[in-house]
């Protein structure tokens, strides 16, 4: 697990190569898609926080110029990032936005909570930060991505970033400009799918920029409290010229209640528990 000197971010806490032991557990090859996170809404009524609060971020290529003059914020550091009213996992570009062509896309703007209580109503959870390294190297060790070290082996496209001026002009040489298909691209050497780019993924861990360094190296789960999660994959806005994590190594956080139109999760098995995903079943994780 790792990166090797000089090959991403050490602030990150990248860096060094370590070796780690990890359980047996099952991962799930793509990301939750919109239609499998409708199908817990309906069987629960779950309410994501988004929808709590009222509001999500959207980037702001994807707004029509009246839902953009909606805008209740933005991020400073990242002006691209707009807080749009009514923004939510049905309706990822705000008021007048739709998932009905996108059955197959990952579920956007979910917390945290979100995310687990998704989980708990499965059956499954999140992976932990090494689990979710260990898949997405595909077998692969110390290679920049999952299926090597070039981005664009051959001029061929392997995941779903971004191509252009970033954040002004994407020119989707990969074929898309927002999220793609949970099964786009080719799969890594687990027949795992877009562990790189489409869209960040939680993880179960609370974030540290050393923990998981110096803490245990056999199953490890992260530090035991935190304010921020770990994120893993990078997604379709990530670009060299400015964030570069959809290599495998690279981490990210967020606060647990954030919810934006980049961030999804897959899911993690160790064993079902009795009850879960049953008609009348109720997460115990609630925002």
């Amino acid at each position: 697990m790792g990166a090797a000197g000089g090959t991403g971010f050490p602030a990150d806490g990248e860096e060094p190569v370590r070796e780690l032991t990890l359980r047996q557990y099952d991962i799930d090859v793509c990301a939750v898609t919109n239609a499998q996170f409708a199908a817990f809404v309906q069987a629960t009524g779950f309410v994501t926080q988004a929808e709590q609060f009222g509001w999500s971020f959207v980037f702001h290529l994807f707004l029509r110029p009246k839902v953009a003059q909606s805008a209740i914020g933005s991020v400073a550091a990242a002006p691209w990032w707009l807080a749009i009213p009514s923004a939510d996992w049905r309706h990822p570009e705000g008021s007048g936005s739709s998932v009905a062509d996108r059955a197959d896309h990952p579920v956007v703007h979910v917390s945290w909570y979100d995310a687990v209580a998704y989980c708990e109503w499965a059956g499954k959870r999140l992976p932990t930060e090494a689990e979710w390294e260990r898949a997405a190297r595909g077998g692969l060790e110390q290679r920049l991505y999952p299926w090597g070290d070039e981005l664009a082996p051959g001029g061929q496209y392997m995941c779903n970033t971004w191509q252009g001026e970033f954040p002004t002009r994407n020119v989707a040489s990969d074929g898309h400009i927002g999220t793609a298909p949970v099964l786009a691209f080719q799969p890594n050497g687990f027949g795992l799918y877009n562990v790189a780019g489409n869209v960040w993924e939680w993880c179960a861990d609370w974030w540290s920029t050393d923990f998981h360094i110096t803490g245990p190296q056999s199953n490890p789960t992260g530090p035991p409290a935190g304010t921020a999660k770990v994120m893993r994959g990078g997604s379709y806005l990530c670009h060299e010229s400015y964030c570069n994590r959809y290599r495998v190594a690279a981490r990210s956080s967020n606060t647990p209640d954030s919810s934006t139109g980049n961030l999804g999760f897959r899911c993690v098995t160790d064993g079902l528990p009795l009850g879960a995903g049953q008609p009348g079943w109720v997460p115990r994780v609630r925002p």
